[in-house]
């Protein structure tokens, strides 16, 4: 049982054990309900009980369902709040409106049905209730235009679902998978409720203030307070104070104490009398907090495989599921921001994205592997954010070249634009494999759904290795894209970066994604070039207005590491605001990302901390207790696929990032980086006779490479055998750290080939 320890035996023996039997909640509901006015009262207490019953047979097992006697009693509640409204209403119509208000947010999909159909069963005949929000749904729908999301019904319906939770409930959790909605939903009930509270119809609704904390960005001390060990001075805790705070404020206005981080035994089970009927936070100083009516405490959480049932069943629930939302919202959306010379095509755009984006992320999902987990969501925004990047100003589309370009063309780009940022989001996240399958599936769906031949990438090579030149509006090989690299000899070798089509083609991406100040991961193998191709961006690829910082996590990094090291380097802008200095942007880059050790239910505070940030744009003060804005600041970060060491990150952290798949290079690729460093050391060091060898040498180590990594794998007695790219540029350097003047002939250096391959691969 999650949040519970055993009880030693010595101090058992002194106490004497009661065995608690399960209450009869018939004879409870029934007196609860004579007590609100009921007059048929004992047959309805029946039906209550029996659909609790049903329910937890017949419904799917799901960590937020909870069919107990706090359920049982917030029917009852809801009930009698519907009888005080409605005193004349037919009284199983209201207990049927009460169980649907009550137990309708928490179903998935599927129960859903289930549910209608025992509540059919229980109450033939009784009409199923119809219930007016007049001026809520339309406040919902206002507010969901102003922040530009689609007022869909299934969303709209979560909206008013959350609304009347919140009414029978002062402790609600928000459940469901990463980009169901939870934070929009909020956010748009909280707008809607305020902006009918400040019109002319005073009484219904109350202003709403919302207070947000990650729970896990601090420490347990720093959350409900703590004595120094030391000193045994007392130190307040955020939420301790955040609650404090909300409760001296004498307004009628609802005060939403929001947590929005994973829900462990950890820190909950201190909130176990807040959530059920005593409403008091109690903490360690002896000081006891009293919550009044206008405070709710709200938990957005992603599940409650961690969550003890006493949690569970303290708390209404919402559940909010992508898959009722779909994708298509996001591209609704997005529509009305295009840029206005693209205005004009975004019905193009529109059917573009049904009859290729949609399918691709179905053949995605079924037939590629992807080295970090991704949501559909995050895909299609991700394909946006780069058509953003992509839209060029009109003197860009002109060819210099063409004397007749007048005006440009921008109906041509519409169709490669596209394309390229369908290649570099839906399909940038997969392996090497997976690009395979992807570019094969993506040339054939283009000729299905008859897109223009000239749109396409050119066949002779995978649509990875082209860019799209706007002003020649053709696609270009992406090394026809980069000048001729000339290796310094002088170069220490583990600065050398010679341009391949990986790193060309990634740098562009890092280019246009960083300058529109969108965040980027980069995520691949050990010795791909993630951390190498993002430093050389970041030092020497971008232009004044920007300045970078790097952090690099371990196992050991801890939130509080992380929150001084960034907040060091920025500096006050104005009361409660950071950011770099004035009239510029800083970029983090976070090397190692998913590094930090898990703790015990498989939170990692770092990763929090900063999710903290890109959710609600700032973190709080330790010592002021005070939530500090963090403005002009964008990230960049590089991860391996986890294990070994490296954990699985959250998906709700992994959503705010354009993702990139760095693959393990091509044997093409391995041989231009090796033949440019090995003949630059041999050019200025031997004679000609030296140079044939050179490329001989290389396509040898590349050869012994593959064939070791393939046949000599991992086993439990040999778990050392782990190759990887770093091992095969040992061979090189260490040709390459070889006297000049000790290598008379060709076959001495050859013997030092040899050498350095046995002490490379041979002593593992």
């Amino acid at each position: 049982y999650a949040g519970r320890t055993e009880l030693p035996d010595n101090l058992k023996a002194l106490f004497r054990p009661m065995a608690m039997m399960v209450p009869d909640y018939a004879l409870i509901a029934e007196i609860s309900l004579f007590s609100f006015g009921f007059i048929t009262a004992k047959a309805l207490s029946n039906k209550i009980v029996s659909t609790f019953k049903l329910s937890s047979e017949q419904l799917s097992s799901q960590d937020h369902y909870d069919f107990g006697m706090r359920a049982v009693k917030t029917v009852i509640n809801a009930a009698g709040l519907l009888k005080r409204a409605e005193p004349q209403a037919n009284e199983y119509t209201l207990l049927l409106r009460a169980l649907q208000d009550v137990n309708r947010p928490k179903f998935l999909v599927e129960d859903l049905t289930l549910f209608e159909g025992i509540i059919s069963d229980l109450f033939p005949g009784v009409p199923a209730p119809v219930r007016e929000y007049g001026t809520l749904v339309e406040s919902i729908n206002q507010s969901c235009r102003d922040q530009r999301l689609q007022p869909v019904d299934s969303f709209t319906a979560k909206c008013i679902q959350l609304y009347e939770t919140s009414v029978v409930r002062h402790g609600l959790m928000l459940v469901g998978p990463t980009g169901g909605g939870k934070t929009c939903c909020l956010r748009v009930l909280q707008q809607a409720m305020t902006d009918i509270a400040k019109s002319d119809t005073p009484g219904t609704f109350e202003k709403v203030k919302v207070s947000t904390l990650n729970p896990k960005s601090v420490t347990m001390g720093q959350l409900y307070g703590n004595f120094d060990e030391n000193t045994h001075e007392w130190t307040d805790g955020v939420l301790a104070n955040m609650i404090r705070q909300n409760v001296q404020e004498d307004t009628p206005d609802k005060k939403w104490i929001v947590c929005d981080g994973p829900v462990d035994a950890l820190w909950i089970e201190s909130m176990n009398t807040v959530l059920d009927d005593n409403k008091k936070l109690c903490l360690v100083s002896g000081e006891i907090i009293s919550l009044d009516n206008s405070i709710t405490m709200m938990f957005e959480v992603e599940d409650l495989a961690v969550a003890s049932p006493a949690t569970v069943s303290r708390c209404g629930m919402v559940y909010l599921e992508p898959g009722a939302l779909g994708t298509q919202v996001l591209c609704d959306s997005w529509l009305p921001t295009l840029h206005p010379k693209f205005a004009q095509f975004s019905k193009r755009f529109g059917d573009l994205f049904e009859s290729l984006t949609l399918p691709a992320l179905t053949f995605v999902r079924r037939n590629c592997a992807e080295p970090v987990p991704t949501v559909d969501g995050n895909l299609v925004l991700s394909q946006f954010r780069i058509l953003d990047c992509l839209q060029p100003k009109p003197d860009e589309c002109i060819d210099a070249d063409d004397p007749e370009a007048q005006t440009p063309d921008y109906a041509s780009f519409v169709g490669p634009f596209f394309l390229f940022s369908l290649i570099w989001s839906v399909g940038a996240s997969t392996d090497k494999t997976g690009r395979k399958k992807f570019d094969k599936w993506l040339r054939e769906k283009a000729v299905e759904v008859s897109l223009d031949a000239k749109f396409l990438p050119p066949e002779d090579l995978s649509v990875y290795e082209f860019a799209f030149d706007v002003p020649k509006k053709q696609w270009v090989n992406w090394l026809a894209t980069a000048p001729d690299y000339e290796l310094d000899s002088a170069t220490p070798f583990a600065e050398i970066v010679v341009p391949t089509v990986d790193t060309i083609r990634y740098t562009y991406l890092l280019d246009i994604l960083l300058k529109k100040s969108i965040h980027v991961l980069c995520v691949g193998p050990t010795g791909t070039g993630k951390s190498v191709v993002v430093n050389e961006k970041l030092q020497n690829g971008m232009d004044d207005s920007f300045e970078s910082n790097c952090l690099s996590f371990s196992a050991s990094t801890s939130a509080n590491q992380t929150q001084d090291i960034i907040d060091a380097k920025l500096d006050k802008r104005r009361k409660g605001i950071f950011g770099p200095p004035l009239g510029k942007k800083m970029i983090i880059f976070v090397d190692d990302l998913n590094m930090p050790a898990q703790e015990r239910y498989f939170a990692q505070p770092p990763i929090e901390l900063l999710r903290q940030w890109f959710d609600h744009k700032g973190w709080y003060d330790r010592k002021a207790l005070q939530f500090f804005e963090i403005v002009d600041i964008m990230f960049a970060a590089a991860m391996g696929p986890p294990g070994g060491g490296r954990n699985p990150v959250t998906p709700r952290f992994l959503r705010h990032f354009n993702i990139v798949s760095f693959t393990d290079m091509e044997d093409t690729t391995l041989i231009r980086i090796f033949n440019t460093i090995l003949g630059a050391w041999i050019t200025s060091n031997f004679t000609e006779e030296f140079q044939v060898v050179a490329e001989q040498l290389v396509q040898c180590t590349i050869n012994m490479y593959n064939t070791i990594s393939s046949e000599l794998l991992p086993t439990p007695a040999k778990s050392h055998y782990t190759f990887n790219l770093r091992d095969l540029s040992k061979v090189i350097q260490g040709v390459l750290g070889g006297e000049p003047k000790k290598i008379p002939d060709v076959a001495a250096l050859v013997r030092l080939w040899c050498h350095e391959n046995q002490r490379v691969f041979q002593d593992r």
